[in-house]
């Protein structure tokens, strides 16, 4: 494709500058030009570079409004400096940066500029220009008096994402060659986090066209899920991620909506197509249209009164309109957690197979072409330039495209029988050929032209609590079974006309597999692309999988491949959460001309300053606070006495974000972080004493170290300057290449560095980078402190330091080695970045997991390398509900291990400490998980972390080890936990097998678990909730129940809970049937969690939350792995004193002796916490407090540790 290069006499230009100018101050003599310059190159938002900036007046006047960022370049140091002087004064440095020039090449990562000027391009030859520009993006040159306007073209491997599917016709395939496994970090976009795992995703949908991006996002405050939402569409440039426009929405579905429930309907109502984009502006709005460069609306079709879904081919819109009132609409939560259930489980809120109609809009004037009143399942509305196609919940239904009249309809073919909002079936539109894929573990093929049936073959199951995969890449239909962590993940490709099987290939990568996440699966004509675990990139052509389980889309929506990128949205989750990348990502294959070196030359990136040699020197008073937190190892504490009674000293107004504080001789650093500059201002007076502008952002105060202030800077960059005048020293480049992207809303390094560095023994320590898996990974550098020589530099990549292999190979379960960037501490015995060790020469030690398993992981807090840290970095200001700091040694990812180093170790929002105690501000370790209402104190406790040695309970992150095994009254004390707890043994493991869970219970009060065993994957168990009994079965993650009616409290009361192996689940209620429910499977696996008695610690099999201690008496508790009959539950209900013995019999614990011992012959002893024995229904009985378990612990009164 050949450039677009247009020619401008230059006399014309100044001629008409002049005529725009006349009159005007030499202040805004600039203004017009840079209109023109805009308006001539068509270039409406985005990154502008301006090289030739000389001191920065058409530089700044180029950004005529907010859709614009500009970076000036030049290669004269003075002149730098002036318009950095000139840009703060006017109060827009950070949007509009200028920076030094050297060398041939721009400092910009490929494809990002969507606009470069230049009066003289200089040494930096025209290619170099096209690499940095993107496409669409203009060269505007002047060379020898004439401007000419080269425009980059779009490259014809590449392809736009229009709609949810990719584009009318349904399928998730894009048609781009450039998109392949990520490697390198094209931008990065805030926020970091999206707002809460346990409701909601915070993106409801996501796009492309013409090289822009809209997305619709809850901007409400991360702080609380609990604080209104903030439901936005938001449009930024695809290839730098510059935020064009917002535009916030009238309304949208409740963000208090569970988690894993959708709607995933929601992703449906947002596509744009060239210069427009259409969207409902509220929940129950009609579709709009709007320029997709500035926002504005165009016009709103009325006659669609509430789109549910949109879709447009050709100019023309196909919409789902509902004329009643939308039943989501409704939704209001009840339960922290239980909300799930109504929404999945229960039939309040399923699709309900009313009538809606299937509308045609011209989209250019507006008018219907035509309407159809009929049932139309949620997703399966497609079209193409002959027909529109969807399911009516029966079969599948095709109409003319202009008339809407009906063509064919085929047989019927089911869809799932409960279509919930987290699901939707899959019609895809493929040539000549129509596939559908309902949920029914079937697929089917129709012709296009009459509807008959070609083929039909078996659907593995894929996604999980989503839509699953029909997808057709490569002239084949792919599927593979991808759901469950079992799943073979064999990927098979079909004839689309046939059905014949032509390619079928395993998966044979050895390493943990979750569930899919929340979404479907996407792919190119080279990629299929699941998330089993990460993000998966399957080669069709090869037939092999890579794997980057630190790459995690959207909740809901997943990931988009497209302008030969993979966009990957924000998420909640805290899988590998000190290696898996945050935010908004835009990641780019791999490049050769992104490569970094091997050997990185270090011509130039020492750079010495004008006071470089001179004599410094001052050191440090006992009351100074010379670094981030105080010290190197971070610990936020001053032995200064300081008084209570409080008083206002000063006030200085510098404006914009502020970092912490440094202060040192006389002195406070504080850096103005977005506006990369750091200002010492007198102690006493506040009065600006200097300021140094840097590169990039400072996110941190400075090392204020024998009269010397060091920090990092964004721009890759270290600096060191006098702390007295802030006179430059010395400067290194920690970035390997000077090489620049957009990352959260500004520029910076590919590589940037923390503001904050540990200085030690007249050494700098700091870490260049993002992360190990990016762009070479990250650099671990020292430095002489005084002179800024380079003493080590060590790569920390995605190879293991210790075999060579991929690093990933170390993972266990949901738990990886830390491979993100941090600011530095140090204990003088070794040197940390997060939970990662270093010794002193830079070399990785413990690299870790410690442990697959969650809680042994989450628990290993003592020995060497106890110290300060943030699983999400010190600096991640956010509140995300599922992070918090620790004092300790490690941290434990995943659903089941977010929370455990909080119950083994010091932890809170913020923490200091002193020689013996941590002091924080947190919540409670037993509130760490599962939380929508989030409560914080102040505590105080010990430093030393409990007893590392677990037994099977401890793993479930309740019971220290080493607690006495007392049978009863075991001297724990009123705040001890009341409970039985059994350890798991092969004769207890129910998998695949029917059970009955029988005993007699005199319950307190309305809620309490009486027996249960498993979690929230798989387990059963029998309970009271609001005062009504049930038996609840978990298996692969679904949760059955079934509930009596009558009301269980005070009395005795005899319960047994039956599965079949129909698939049957009963509960019998003193020896008659109260409920009864199918369900779709036997237990699955064996569940990971032990039997208990009273209580359901840790992870907690209903929906109810973790442990509901039992109050009251219990006796007679039985487990077999058989059903019992309705006549021999009705036996034991009237001879309970009866003994049974039977080879299904596999616990029995009758407390006749006081103590929890097994009569069925398996030993399967019980220990017996916090309970009396006394008369119970036959016999002795146990007696239960309903104490959940809070162990004091000396010296804290407010926190406590479950191991403790």
């Amino acid at each position: 494709m050949s450039l677009l290069v247009r020619r401008f006499p230059f006399t014309r230009l100044l001629l008409f500058l002049s005529l725009l100018t006349t009159g005007l101050s030499i202040a805004r003599a600039e203004t017009p030009s840079a209109k023109a310059i805009l308006e001539t190159t068509g270039v409406q938002g985005g990154f502008i570079v301006h090289l030739g900036c000389d001191t920065g007046e058409l530089t700044v006047a180029l950004r005529v409004n907010d859709r614009y960022q500009v970076h000036g370049l030049d290669r004269d140091a003075t002149k730098i400096q002036a318009a950095r002087k000139s840009l703060r004064s006017e109060g827009v440095y950070g949007p509009v940066t200028v920076d030094q020039l050297s060398g041939k090449e721009l400092p910009y990562v490929n494809q990002m500029v969507n606009l470069l000027v230049a009066e003289d391009l200089g040494e930096i030859p025209m290619s170099e220009v096209m690499r940095v520009l993107a496409p669409r993006g203009v060269a505007y040159i002047q060379k020898d008096g004439e401007w000419t306007k080269t425009v980059k073209p779009v490259p014809d491997n590449i392809d736009e994402w229009t709609h949810f599917l990719h584009d009318s016709k349904g399928n998730a395939v894009a048609q781009d060659e450039g998109v392949g496994p990520p490697r390198h970090l094209q931008w990065l976009g805030s926020p970091r986090w999206s707002r809460h795992h346990d409701r909601m995703a915070s993106l409801s949908a996501l796009v492309s066209a013409k090289g822009r991006i809209f997305y619709v996002m809850d901007e409400g405050s991360r702080v609380s899920i609990e604080l209104p939402p903030k439901w936005t569409l938001i449009a930024r440039d695809a290839f730098n991620g510059v935020i064009l426009w917002k535009k916030p929405l009238k309304d949208w579905h409740s963000h208090l909506y569970p988690l894993k429930s959708g709607p995933t309907q929601l992703a449906r109502r947002l596509v744009a197509s060239g210069d427009r984009v259409y969207i409902t502006l509220g929940y129950e709005e009609p579709t709009t249209a709007l320029d997709a460069a500035t926002g504005e609306e165009i016009q709103t079709y009325a006659q669609t009164g509430s789109t549910e879904e949109l879709i447009e081919s050709d100019g023309d819109l196909f919409m789902l309109v509902n004329r009643e009132k939308n039943d989501l609409a409704n939704f209001k939560p009840e339960f922290n957690t239980g909300d799930q259930q109504r929404v999945r489980v229960g039939k309040e809120f399923h699709w309900n197979k009313k009538p809606r109609e299937v509308m045609a809009v011209n989209s250019e004037n507006g008018k219907t072409l035509w309407s159809k009143k009929t049932v139309t399942a949620p997703l399966s509305l497609t079209a193409d330039a002959k027909h529109v196609i969807f399911h009516d919940g029966e079969k599948v239904i095709c109409l003319d495209r202009k008339t809407g009249d009906e063509l064919w309809s085929s047989s019927p073919v089911k869809n799932k029988d409960d279509v919930t909002t987290n699901f939707g079936p899959r019609m895809v539109l493929y040539k000549d050929v129509v596939l559908f894929a309902g949920g029914d573990r079937n697929m089917y093929a129709f012709s296009a032209k009459d509807g008959q049936t070609l083929w039909t073959a078996p659907h593995a199951q894929s996604g999980y609590q989503s839509p699953e995969d029909l997808l057709v890449a490569r002239g084949l239909v792919w599927n593979a079974p991808t759901t469950k962590t079992g799943d073979s993940g064999t990927l098979t490709g079909r004839d689309p006309h046939t059905g014949e099987v032509k390619v079928e290939f395993p998966n044979e990568v050895d390493t943990y597999w979750f569930h899919h996440r929340c979404y479907i699966a996407k792919a190119t004509e080279n990629f299929f692309m699941p998330s089993r675990t990460g993000v998966e990139f399957v080669d069709l052509k090869k037939q092999n999988w890579d794997i980057h389980h630190w790459v995690r889309g959207g909740c809901l929506y997943g990931v988009m491949p497209a302008n030969g990128l993979l966009y990957t949205p924000p998420h909640d989750c805290f899988c590998y959460p000190e290696a898996k990348l945050f935010g908004f990502n835009a990641l780019a294959p791999e490049s050769a001309s992104r490569e970094v070196p091997k050997n990185v030359s270090d011509a130039d990136r020492l750079q010495r300053g004008p006071a470089y040699g001179e004599d410094i020197s001052a050191q440090t008073g006992a009351g100074d606070w010379p670094t981030y937190r105080h010290d190197g190892s971070r610990s936020g504490r001053n032995t200064t006495p300081v008084s209570a009674d409080l008083k206002t000293g000063w006030k200085t107004k510098l404006g914009g974000r502020l970092s912490a504080v440094s202060i040192a001789n006389g002195k406070l650093y504080v850096a103005q972080v977005d506006a990369h500059t750091l200002n010492a201002l007198d102690e006493k007076t506040g009065e600006l004493v200097w300021s140094y502008t840097a590169g990039g952002r400072i996110d941190s105060p400075p090392t204020i170290w024998e009269g010397r202030a060091l920090f990092g800077s964004a721009d890759g960059w270290v600096y060191c300057v006098r702390a007295d005048n802030g006179e430059l020293i010395w400067r290194f480049r920690g970035a390997p290449q000077d090489k620049r992207l957009m990352s959260l809303e500004q520029l910076e390094s590919v590589w940037p560095v923390h503001g904050s560095i540990l200085v030690r023994d007249d050494i700098a320590w700091f870490v260049a980078g993002r992360s190990n898996f990016l762009d070479g990974g990250l650099r671990f550098y020292k430095l002489n402190a005084k002179t800024g020589e380079k003493l080590a530099e060590i790569p920390i990549d995605d190879k293991d330091p210790e075999t060579g292999k991929n690093i990933q190979v170390r993972l266990q379960t949901l738990q990886m080695p830390t491979g993100l960037a941090d600011i530095l501490s140090t204990d003088n015995k070794y040197v940390y970045m997060r939970s990662q060790r270093f010794d002193f020469d830079g070399k990785r030690e413990d690299v870790g997991p410690h442990s697959g398993n969650a809680a042994s992981q989450g628990g290993t807090q003592r020995g060497d390398g106890v110290h300060l840290f943030s699983p999400t970095g010190f600096l991640d200001d956010t509140y995300f509900h599922r992070s918090y700091w620790v004092f300790g040694r490690s941290f434990a990812g995943g659903h089941n291990g977010y929370y455990q180093a909080g119950k083994f170790a010091p932890a809170g929002r913020l923490l200091a400490f002193d020689e013996s105690s941590v002091y924080g501000f947190g919540r409670k370790p037993e509130y760490l998980k599962w939380t929508t209402t989030m409560e914080h104190q102040l505590f105080a406790t010990s430093k030393e972390p409990p007893n590392p040695e677990v037994t099977q309970a401890t793993r479930r992150g309740q019971a220290n080890a080493n607690q006495k095994k007392t049978e009863y009254n075991n001297g724990n004390g009123p705040d001890g936990p009341s409970v039985v707890r059994i350890k798991n043994s092969p004769s207890l493991d129910p998998t695949n097998k029917p059970l009955t869970v029988e005993a007699w219970a005199k319950s307190d009060r309305p809620g309490g678990v009486i027996v249960s065993r498993g979690g929230p994957q798989n387990g059963y168990g029998l309970v009271i909730q609001k005062g009504k009994p049930a038996f609840l079965l978990r298996s692969d993650n679904e949760l059955y129940t079934a509930q009596g009616e009558k009301r269980v409290v005070n009395e005795w009361v005899h319960l047994v809970g039956t599965l079949s192996e129909d698939k049957t689940l009963k509960l019998y209620v003193d020896g008659k049937l109260a409920a009864t429910t199918q369900v779709k499977k036997l237990i699955a696996a064996e569940p990971l969690q032990p039997t208990e008695i009273a209580a359901d610690e840790g992870s907690a099999v209903g929906d109810y939350k973790s442990p509901l201690p039992f109050a009251g008496l219990i006796d007679e508790v039985r487990v077999y792995h058989l059903a019992l009959s309705a006549e021999e539950v009705a036996q034991r209900f009237a001879k309970p004193d009866t003994a049974v013995r039977s080879e299904s019999l596999v616990l029995s614990c009758s407390f006749d002796k006081g103590k929890a011992g097994d009569a069925s012959g398996h030993k399967n002893n019980g220990t017996a916490l916090g309970v009396t024995a006394v008369q119970g229904k036959v016999a002795l009985g146990l007696k239960f407090t309903g104490q959940a378990g809070r162990p004091a612990r000396k010296g804290n009164n407010n926190r406590q540790f479950a191991g403790s």
